[in-house]
């Protein structure tokens, strides 16, 4: 694997497909003169430097021939990324390349160039521009499939995967701010979480979720150990058990898979952009119009009494009396004189109704497409700080989960203002670390607060004013450097025990879904489980002999995979990462559940499954090719 980049998601990922996968990885870096400023609590950048620094030292010193390298990861530093340095990478023999700078067209550049050197190439692409990736995907895979004489889409080996880190961390972060964890995976429109349960207790019966992942260590249900912290006890967890072994299990927790949904409040903005009715008015000019109806009625009502016309007669002439478009009164009764003077000055009173009712019609409609208020009452949102990169991507996952949102931005000009616009989500200007600008926000009703600016102090200054004003609040932290982001969640965890507290780096969050793609395009996701990982794979059915022609009993195989739901979406439906399934008109998920067992895997269908990383390079014939030399 060959890895490429500027930034800390390079480092991130080389550690993934390292710790995570077992594989042989080579970091391709700048200069340390040209590489990307620290931040301001810079150490654990400047550790990791100085490490790639030793490692890039022991390599040069056991030199290139050496049959054991002293460490699996190979460190290049090279300021472009030319034809010659990806020669010199081994590109035109690497099974996959990540191009992860933080600039779309270096990575462009590279990928057609890496594709020239080596058609059979995995490519996974870092781009912000979901149009254009989503070209450059279509266009690469095209050019593989040409060289290779094959038609395109053939081969997941020759896949070009385009993903964006601001993609790919939204929704761990909305999920960690709904249901306060970021073990989640993504799949056509779902979210999906991993949940650590207790042993149920004496006559309980646990709740399965959609479905049972793993047994916990039969001597530590600790959740520390769980992420791999702590020993893990006398017996490591048992990974995709059968009905027989989890039943079985006593006094081992368990570890089920649920969807992640929303059941709260929402913000109903009407359909198709257009507010509803009762949005159109103020609550004072509303009660206007009311009060000049009823007088209408009213004199209507007198004149029939008067004057001993139909009702309908007596409210026409009341009307005309109102608009001044009837005759005087002259020659009638004393009564019906004084109810046309009253109907006159109904009317005079109507007018200026009339036309503030008008001016606040078309306010509402021109006020569509501009920023809203927080509405009175609001509680139970989420307070989302900075519409840059990655709280745009969040505000657009939060909204596809219908979880009210209200937004907080210094910049008037800001990247998200206009995907709140056109999601109608309510907005404070103004800088948060200024006294009153949360208070405007709700904060002290809400569920939630992420703040994802790119500052880490402006987020850790606001997170610390949230608590003091809700101490229980749920806060979730973006923070740039992984030392500074753990010792920010152990000291607000010990000062707020009983809250819950959420620190998250965007490259510790993109990071896993990168090293997926680099795996193959059908990677989802991957789940830490205490020191193990369950890898989420979408498959098709069609050449593994393992799965097509059997039942979905038949197709399981405890410890290595199992069949988790069919997709029945369109094969050439796939949406680009990051893009909505309201976007596209399309429905949210075309994934089926409840598999019976008896059901029958055809070669067209698509399933979704949970395996070992050893069960899925069984079934996609992995290990066959690495000892065919391929």
């Amino acid at each position: 694997m060959v890895v490429c980049g500027d930034d800390g998601l390079a480092h991130r990922l080389a550690a993934e497909l390292r710790g995570v996968y077992g594989e042989q990885v080579t970091l391709v870096v700048p200069p340390s003169g040209r590489r990307v400023r620290q931040p301001v609590v810079g150490r654990a950048r400047a550790a990791s430097a100085a490490l790639l620094d030793r490692v890039s030292a022991a390599v040069n010193r056991t030199g290139t021939g050496s049959a054991e390298p002293p460490a699996a990861e190979q460190v290049v530093e090279a300021a472009e990324i030319t034809e010659a340095v990806l020669t010199e990478v081994g590109a035109d023999r690497a099974a996959a390349l990540a191009l992860v700078y933080d600039d779309d067209e270096t990575n462009i550049r590279a990928a057609l160039t890496a594709r020239r050197i080596n058609p059979s190439l995995r490519l996974v692409l870092r781009l912000y521009n979901r149009r254009l990736g989503q070209h450059i995907e279509e266009l690469l895979d095209q050019t593989a499939a040409v060289a290779s004489g094959a038609g395109p889409g053939t081969g997941v080996d020759t896949s070009t995967t385009v993903l964006s880190d601001a993609d790919t961390a939204a929704p761990a972060l909305a999920a960690t701010a709904l249901v306060g964890t970021s073990k989640v995976v993504q799949t056509e429109g779902l979210v999906l979480r991993a949940v650590e349960r207790q042993p149920p207790r004496p006559g309980e019966v646990a709740d399965p979720g959609l479905c049972t992942l793993a047994l916990l260590s039969a001597t530590s249900n600790d959740p520390a150990g769980a992420d791999g912290s702590e020993s893990s006890g006398e017996h490591g967890p048992q990974l995709l058990p059968d009905e027989m072994a989890v039943a079985s299990a006593t006094g081992r927790g368990t570890v089920v898979l649920e969807q992640v949904s929303y059941s709260g409040p929402s913000l109903s903005s009407g359909r198709g952009g257009v507010p509803p009715f009762a949005s159109l008015f103020s609550r004072r000019l509303r009660w206007s119009l009311a009060g000049l109806v009823g007088c209408v009625l009213a004199l209507a009502v007198a004149l029939m009494f008067v004057t001993g016309e139909h009702p309908l007669y007596a409210t026409y002439v009341t009307l005309l009396d109102l608009f001044g478009i009837n005759d005087p009164a002259y020659h009638e009764s004393t009564g019906r004189q004084v109810l046309q003077l009253l109907s006159g000055l109904v009317g005079l009173l109507l007018l200026p109704v009339l036309l503030a009712a008008v001016l606040e019609a078309l306010g509402t409609f021109r006020s569509a497409s501009t920023l809203r208020k927080p509405p009175r009452g609001l509680g139970g949102h989420v307070v989302l700080l900075g519409l840059g990169k990655i709280g745009t991507r969040v505000l657009t996952r939060l909204r596809e989960l219908h979880i009210p949102v209200v937004c907080v931005e210094s910049d008037p000009e800001a990247r998200g203002m206009a995907t709140a616009r056109r999601l109608r989500v309510p907005v404070v200007l103004g800088d948060v670390t200024q006294e009153g600008v949360l208070e405007a926000a709700k904060i002290h009703r809400a569920h939630a607060l992420l703040a994802l600016t790119s500052a880490d102090t402006t987020n850790l200054e606001a997170s610390l004013y949230a608590r003091s004003v809700r101490p229980d609040l749920r806060v979730v932290l973006r923070l740039y450097d992984d030392d500074f982001a753990t010792a920010v969640y152990r000291t607000l965890r010990a000062a707020h025990p009983f809250a819950l507290t959420r620190s998250r780096s965007v490259s510790h969050l993109a990071a896993p879904a990168f090293a997926g793609a680099m795996m193959g395009r059908q990677i989802l996701g991957a789940i830490p489980v205490e020191r193990r990982v369950l890898l989420f794979a979408e498959v098709e059915v069609a050449g593994h002999p393992q799965l097509e022609g059997r039942t979905v009993a038949e197709a399981f195989r405890g410890g290595a995979w199992r069949v988790l739901a069919l997709n029945t979406a369109p094969p050439g439906g796939r949406r680009s990462e990051g893009e909505s399934a309201e976007e596209e008109g399309a429905p949210a998920s075309g994934l089926v559940w409840d598999l019976p067992p008896t059901y029958v895997l055809g070669a067209g269908d698509r399933v979704v499954l949970a395996a070992t990383r050893r069960g899925l390079a069984e079934l996609l014939g992995r290990r066959r090719r690495e000892r065919a030399g391929t």
